[in-house]
């Protein structure tokens, strides 16, 4: 009998510390310890694919993680390639204020900057 180990692969996004600190805030906030940020590239958006962003309290099989001090950033397996070097920002600014993704791979993105291909 062999023993099953499973596997957990990593991914290329990177989560900035003002972003990291965002997440631990709003974790604290809710009063959670048991979630995790994912991160998910879905067809849709007027480019062809979009962004998700949210917490998760469940780790998928093929999901790929990151802990970016206590904050674990996962990816599905799917969206691994459409993120490899993605930065993930926390932006607080007059004109803006919310999470950002910086993606190399996004070819083009349309005005909203939600959606790429």
């Amino acid at each position: 009998m062999s023993e099953t180990t499973e596997k957990v692969t990593t991914h290329g996004v990177e989560l900035t510390d003002v972003a990291a600190n965002k997440v631990r805030t709003l974790l604290e906030q809710e009063g959670r310890d048991d979630l995790r940020l994912r991160v998910a590239v879905q067809p849709g958006g007027c480019s062809g694919l979009i962004y998700q962003l949210y917490f998760d309290e469940r780790v998928l099989d093929g999901d790929a993680v990151r802990d970016f001090g206590g904050v674990e950033v996962i990816v599905d397996r799917m969206s691994v390639p459409y993120l490899e070097g993605a930065t993930i920002d926390f932006a607080d600014t007059i004109e803006k204020q919310g999470f950002t993704i910086d993606n190399p791979n996004a070819g083009g993105s349309c005005a909203c900057g939600d959606s790429f291909h």
